[in-house]
C-alpha cells in the first residue's frame, strides 16, 4: 500500500475480570468509544450476561473467546454467539478450512433465524505474544510468520470469513494479496513510547493506519492508564497523525 491507510476504529479490550470494573470503564469511555472487546477473562467471570449490558449501553460487542475445535462444535458455539447479538466474533484459522467454513455458514443462518444482523467472523492467525522462536517447535516455517499468516488469511478468506487478527507487520500485505475488503484486527497496538509487556509484534497507532489496519484493540493502556479517557484521546489523536 502506498502512502497513508485509511482511519482503523478502536476497539478496547476490557481485560477485567469484574463487571464493575468493566462498566465503570464502559461509562467513562462513553462518546469517545464505541465498541469493547470481551475476552475469555471477562466473559469467564461475567458470563454471557455482561454482552447484553453492554450493548443496553449502546456498546459494540466484540466477543473474542477465539473457537476451535471440531467443525460441529465451533458451528454451535458461534450460532449460541450469534444469540447474544454481537457485532463481530473471533475463532482461529488453524482449525482448518472445514472449521471456518462451518462457523461462517452457522453464523449467518442463525442470524437470519434469530432476525439479527450477521455478525462480522474473525480468524485469528498467529497470536502478538508469539515470535518465530515460539513457532519452532512445530517445525520450520517456510517464509518466517509474514508468509504464515498470509496464507492462513488466504485460507480464512477461501472459507467465507470476513477478516482476521493479526499484527500490523503483516496487515499491509493481506491487505494488498487478499483483497482490500478484507478485514484486519490488529491487536499489540501500544501508543508512542508506551510499555510492551508481553507482547512482542507490537505497533503504535499511527503505524496501523499506515498499514491498512480496520479496526485497532487497544487494552491496558486505556484501562489501565489514571485516565482512561485521556488515555483513549491519546490514542485516537495518534490515528490521524
Amino acid at each position: 500500500m502506498d502512502g497513508r491507510g485509511s482511519v482503523p476504529e478502536v476497539i478496547v479490550a476490557l481485560d477485567v475480570e469484574d463487571v464493575r470494573e468493566a462498566l465503570r470503564l464502559v461509562q467513562l469511555l462513553r462518546g469517545r468509544i464505541h465498541r469493547y472487546k470481551i475476552g475469555s477473562r471477562l466473559f469467564t467471570a461475567a458470563g454471557p450476561e455482561i454482552v447484553s449490558r453492554i450493548r443496553s449501553g449502546g456498546g459494540a460487542v466484540f466477543l473474542d473467546l477465539k473457537f476451535h475445535d471440531i467443525p460441529a462444535t465451533v458451528a454451535g458455539s458461534v450460532r449460541a454467539a450469534v444469540g447474544h447479538d454481537v457485532w463481530m466474533m473471533t475463532i482461529h484459522t488453524s482449525g482448518g478450512l472445514e472449521m471456518m467454513r462451518a462457523a461462517a455458514e452457522a453464523a449467518a443462518e442463525e442470524a437470519v433465524k434469530c432476525g439479527v444482523d450477521r455478525p462480522l467472523l474473525v480468524g485469528v492467525t498467529v497470536l502478538t505474544s508469539l515470535s518465530a522462536p515460539d513457532l519452532a517447535v512445530f517445525g520450520p516455517i517456510d517464509g518466517g510468520i509474514e508468509d504464515l499468516v498470509l496464507r492462513l488469511a488466504a485460507q480464512a478468506s477461501e472459507a467465507g470469513l470476513d477478516g482476521v487478527v493479526a499484527s500490523v507487520a503483516e496487515a499491509e500485505r493481506i491487505k494488498r494479496d487478499v483483497g482490500e475488503g478484507f478485514i484486519v484486527v490488529t491487536p499489540g497496538i501500544r501508543p508512542a513510547g508506551g510499555a510492551v509487556h508481553d507482547q512482542k509484534r507490537v505497533a503504535t497507532p499511527a503505524m496501523a493506519a499506515h498499514a491498512g489496519a480496520d479496526f485497532i484493540v487497544v487494552g491496558r493502556s486505556i484501562i489501565g492508564a489514571d485516565s482512561p479517557p485521556e488515555a483513549a484521546e491519546q490514542i485516537l489523536n495518534e490515528l490521524l497523525s
